[in-house]
């Protein structure tokens, strides 16, 4: 219980889901908490469910590049430092590559990809001087498998993946640790909050309807995994439906995988 006790825990996307999660689960541990979110009845809803924990809210859209560089050097003058960056802030675009406009991708990567490179350079370089934190940066199990009328999601989570591992070997003897987290079917907010693309079809109907079914794992559940991989000094956390069973069919399946996929949905 004391791992985290008085340590400094900034999270982006933390007005519901995962985010909020993580929040509650921290605050009762004894973090302080740094929260962001682009939508402040969200945060003002999660600090309520933070109890008597330090917590300050802020405004931020995680794909503003100037945003998420002032908004660390607000934590910084806040509380003096961060330990923890959850780089949690995401948003999910239904559409196959065929049907995508590039701007729609644009807006997709914005968030999900770009957001979590402000994050991690803003917040990296106190970690550094420091010599001890973590960057937490939440992928997907759609970063460990391509899947259809995700293309635009895939990138982003495949990126965020790609850039936690090989800081995985950049930050060896720093005392950073950085962490990549890839949820499965997660009953958040991220379904209602998508976009569908403005050339969608059947193809799109369809993803929706299996959306329904895999969006089961609550929050509360991922962001202990999270929490207890942390604790444990684990480099990938694999949490919620599917995770686990995604995670292997892509290392043992590499080529092969996408029909048994359809065959689990």
């Amino acid at each position: 219980m004391d791992f985290f006790r008085d340590k400094v825990a900034v999270i982006t996307g933390a007005g519901s889901g995962i985010g909020r999660a993580l929040a509650v689960e921290l605050a009762r541990r004894g973090a302080r908490l740094a929260l962001s979110d682009i939508d402040m009845a969200g945060l003002e809803r999660t600090r309520a469910d933070c109890g008597a924990a330090e917590v300050r809210l802020y405004r931020l859209d995680a794909s503003s590049r100037e945003a998420f560089f002032a908004h660390a050097e607000q934590v910084r003058h806040d509380f003096g430092t961060a330990h923890l960056v959850f780089n949690n802030a995401g948003a999910t675009l239904v559409g196959t590559i065929e049907h995508l406009t590039i701007d729609e991708i644009e807006w997709q990567l914005g968030i999900n990809l770009w957001g979590v490179v402000y994050g991690t350079k803003a917040f990296l370089p106190m970690l550094l001087a420091q010599r001890q934190g973590w960057i937490v940066n939440v992928s997907s199990v759609f970063g460990l498998i391509g899947y259809p009328a995700q293309g635009a999601y895939n990138i982003s989570k495949f990126g965020v993946r790609g850039l936690t591992e090989c800081l995985w070997a950049e930050l060896q003897g720093s005392g950073v640790q950085a962490v990549c987290v890839h949820p499965g079917g997660t009953r958040t907010n991220i379904e209602k909050a998508s976009r569908r693309s403005a050339n969608a079809g059947q193809a799109e109907d369809g993803f929706a309807e299996l959306a329904e079914k895999l969006l089961v794992t609550p929050p509360e559940v991922v962001a202990a995994d999270i929490l207890k991989g942390i604790e444990r000094g684990k480099r990938r956390i694999l949490t919620g439906k599917l995770s686990s069973t995604l995670f292997w069919l892509s290392r043992l399946l590499p080529n092969r995988y996408p029909r048994v996929v359809q065959m689990l949905s």
